[in-house]
């Protein structure tokens, strides 16, 4: 395939984030001795308020803003239906544990994969994150990023075209010389539509859980692969 430019889905696809914010929420309720709430449950139910909050920013109801203002947005909600209220944390912890984004642990693959990658392509994360998150999310994973993308850049959430195609033209490349990579299969249905191929990456425990109901989309990628390692022999 005639691709010069790899744009990755990051959340979930090259970093663990249900492991990452499980932990981090872990520290955050012991600290408070708050022993009634199971972490990996409150990581899922943060995440779970995900694609509703910026689904309006999508359908055009709300102007952008970006996925750290969400996320803290999120935060304060779930904490309201586990019983437990914003306003008896120091505000300063809430934005520590919303750094927690900031934060997020590669998977094992990821540094390997990325690095061989890099080798023969420009490889860039395509995300929902802002960009000072994505950042200091690969300062301190060690991700090796040519360029650094951040929805704040497009001023718009995936799935919408314009992220896709800005990406495009941002570095310079025609759709169809790009590949998104990708461990959700709407993030590569819509990719795919705007031109660009598609390499699946399985990743146990990657599922979104803010569209846990949606219907599973085509598998007929241009590519799929266990992990990043595995992806960069299969491109080589």
């Amino acid at each position: 395939m005639d691709v010069e430019v790899l744009f990755f889905d990051v959340l979930g696809t090259v970093v663990d984030w249900r492991g990452s914010i499980a932990a981090k929420a872990q520290l955050f309720l012991t600290r408070h001795q708050i022993d009634s709430v199971d972490a990996e449950v409150f990581a899922d139910a943060w995440v779970g308020r995900y694609d509703a909050a910026v689904e309006v920013v999508r359908a055009g109801e709300r102007d952008f803003v970006p996925l750290d203002v969400v996320n803290m947005e999120n935060l304060k909600a779930c904490l309201d239906d586990f019983g437990l209220a914003p306003t008896a944390f120091p505000q300063a912890e809430l934005e520590e544990l919303n750094l927690a984004w900031h934060r997020l642990n590669p998977w094992p693959d990821a540094i390997e994969g990325l690095s061989k990658l890099k080798q023969r392509f420009v490889i860039a994360p395509l995300s929902d994150g802002n960009t000072r998150l994505l950042v200091n999310m690969a300062k301190q994973a060690g991700l090796p990023w040519d360029t650094i993308l951040g929805a704040d850049i497009f001023r718009a959430y995936k799935p919408m075209p314009e992220v896709y195609l800005g990406a495009c033209e941002l570095l310079g490349v025609n759709p169809e010389r790009a590949m998104l990579v990708a461990a959700h299969d709407y993030d590569l249905d819509a990719a795919r539509r705007c031109g660009l191929k598609t390499a699946y990456i399985h990743r146990d425990h990657a599922q979104d859980p803010s569209k846990a109901d949606s219907p599973r989309l085509s598998g007929e990628w241009d590519v799929t692969a266990g992990d990043l390692i595995e992806l960069a022999a299969v491109l080589r």
